[in-house]
């Protein structure tokens, strides 16, 4: 049986982030092609971290900047292994390529670290977003790298694809777009949601470390949210999500109709009890779960140009502060404007992200790399380049911090 080694950088919550579902659906679409996995991370498993045993995945506690792990990977001999984000890629990737030169290395960048970062940066300075400032961020530079160590990149939207090749000139070989992995919600199953009318209410979910949730959370407190329940008295909005800081759950004003409710055990049936569903992301990257969670459970979503940003075809847009509250107002009590915009929606999430299409792309891809893996790292002359020693700083900065831990 083949082996894939899944290095995390966290262990996957898939309750409480998009990245944690992504993981999971990788490690499912792996299992179902007949892979033996190994999820191994550093970090420290949390209450909401999925107990991958029960999922018949092996797990491995592994040091950073230690030995150990060169001799972990030896006696695994993977045929895969996938880093989680290129912070991972430059800790571990130095050592997969010498002890385990026969794997196919695979980055997995849930979105493109640098870019939203860079795009939040760019918020915060009150200044338009360019692909000038993009390439000036360190941690871009540091991203490409990695990018062009590894064998092949996984990004979740095709723009963030088209900005790769389109900025940074990185072969399309390189890169493979492979969005989430959805089961297609049948009719039938879709006829026993609820209706709009046994709906109410608002909904916003997203968890506390990630620094856009924030943001929208408190750009829904101060501008939008008050917009909207003037012209609806009646409504409310919940906000859902884990480790979210003092600061927002201070937020909690139920007088108002705004209530910070913390962690969300079950997303898609509160979901489906929630009329609309907002996501006013200003700053970001990749695809947004929430905004796709919203659509794949009949909740009609409201969102932003960034929030949209790799979703073919959704017309739920507000391009400005009065254009989203005018939008959520408009469809939370408008029916036939409501069923049109969950029917839109549903066929978007069935055509863009059927999980049987996305799977089958992936496997054909680390197929072909296998059969031909020598000849394609040949023809990548910059990621040699930058695996070799007089480049490859992250190897001897870690061997240094070993060696240093060593004499303690």
């Amino acid at each position: 049986m083949k082996k894939a080694l899944f290095i995390g950088y966290v262990w996957p919550e898939p309750k409480t982030t998009a990245a944690g579902h992504r993981m999971l659906q990788l490690l499912t679409s792996f299992k179902e092609n007949n892979y033996e996995l190994v999820f191994a991370s550093t970090a420290q498993q949390t209450e909401y971290s999925t107990n991958l045993a029960e999922l018949g995945i092996k797990t491995a506690q592994i040091q950073l900047n230690h030995s150990s792990f060169n001799d972990f990977i030896k006696d695994l001999e993977p045929d895969v292994v996938v880093f989680d984000r290129f912070m991972i890629e430059e800790q571990f990737g130095w050592r997969v390529a010498e002890s385990a030169p026969q794997a196919l290395r695979i980055l997995n960048t849930e979105d493109l670290h640098s870019l939203r970062n860079t795009r939040e940066i760019c918020h915060k300075k009150e200044i338009s977003f360019t692909t000038e400032y993009w390439m000036e961020n360190d941690m871009t530079k540091r991203e490409i790298a990695s990018i062009y160590r590894s064998d092949l990149t996984l990004l979740i939207s095709s723009v963030e694809t088209e900005l790769l090749k389109n900025t940074f000139n990185i072969p399309e070989d390189l890169l493979l777009t492979l969005p989430f992995m959805l089961d297609i919600v049948s009719n039938e199953k879709i006829k026993e949601f609820p209706s709009f009318e046994d709906r109410e209410d608002f909904i916003f979910i997203g968890n506390g470390k990630h620094a856009p949730n924030i943001d929208a959370i408190h750009y829904l407190k101060i501008a939008i949210w008050p917009l909207i329940r003037k012209e609806l008295p009646n409504a409310n909005l919940n906000i859902y999500g884990g480790y979210l800081p003092q600061r927002i759950t201070e937020m909690h004003k139920p007088a108002v109709g705004f209530r910070v409710n913390g962690w969300l055990k079950n997303l898609d049936d509160t979901l489906q009890q929630s009329r609309i569903n907002l996501a006013p992301l200003r700053f970001g990257a990749g695809l947004k779960g929430k905004v796709v969670d919203g659509m794949r459970n009949g909740t009609p979503t409201i969102t932003t140009t960034v929030g949209a940003e790799g979703i073919l075809d959704l017309t739920t847009i507000g391009s400005t502060l009065e254009d989203f509250a005018k939008k959520a107002i408009a469809l939370y009590t408008d029916k036939a404007a409501w069923l049109k915009t969950q029917q839109e929606q549903f066929t978007i999430t069935t055509t863009q992200f059927a999980k049987e299409k996305v799977v089958t792309s992936l496997f054909n891809k680390i197929d072909g790399l296998k059969q031909n893996l020598k000849e394609h790292r040949t023809k990548n002359f910059i990621g040699l380049l930058l695996q070799h020693q007089t480049m490859a700083s992250t190897k001897f900065m870690s061997k240094w911090i070993e060696e240093k831990n060593t004499e303690k």
